[in-house]
């Protein structure tokens, strides 16, 4: 009996204290976002960020904070696409935390690109697998199989970041050291449901 009130002990310690590591968020130049448990290599100057120490990413239940470790969602979007706002919303309905980059010029399409994305709109990516244009069925599917509970966990207070370019502009030193953001060409936006150029809704 006491051997197994020590085996049980043990267990319950072993738990916690994984329970307790302390958690990480970054954001490469790339934009990929990354989640871990050892702090970002010291070329990583944006958002060094140190996560909750229950483990959880600011209040995320341990299966949400794991799927979005293991399987980060991203989210390309743009201007007057239907079916961008339908895909986002059935993101935010599922409380799935995303990461949305828009598409306004050739800098973001390229970028797309070189994420996987074939010219069509929106354009998810979740882990490694991505999805081309919206299916309700499809993305549900992909966000299962990557471990996201299928009903939203999210916290009551959880607020999503807003969207960002795909391809924000660099940012050169200005004479006194501080950085300027550089000038960027952007494409016209998409207007009356129109796509940028190169896309498709």
């Amino acid at each position: 009996m006491k051997t197994r009130r020590l085996i049980l002990f043990l267990l319950f310690t072993a738990v916690t204290a994984g329970a307790q590591a302390q958690m990480y968020r970054w954001v490469d130049s790339s934009g990929r976002v990354t989640y871990s448990d050892q702090p970002p290599p010291a070329s990583v100057k944006a958002q060094k960020k140190k996560l909750a120490a229950r483990g959880d990413d600011g209040g995320l239940t341990y299966s949400l904070s794991q799927a979005v470790k293991s399987n980060p969602v991203t989210l390309y979007t743009a201007s007057g696409c239907a079916a961008c706002d339908e895909g986002r919303a059935l993101l935010k309905n599922r409380g799935i935390p995303f990461t949305e980059k828009t598409i306004s010029n050739n800098a973001d399409a390229e970028r797309m690109k070189q994420a996987g994305g074939d010219g069509r709109l929106p354009f998810l990516i979740v882990g490694r697998n991505s999805q081309a244009g919206f299916e309700a069925g499809s993305w549900d599917a992909a966000l299962t199989a990557a471990g996201y509970p299928e009903t939203s966990q999210l916290p009551a207070n959880y607020r999503y970041a807003p969207a960002q370019s795909a391809a924000p502009p660099a940012e050169k030193p200005t004479e006194n050291g501080q950085p300027q953001p550089v000038p960027q060409q952007r494409s016209p936006q998409p207007s009356n449901g129109s796509a940028p150029p190169g896309f498709r809704f």
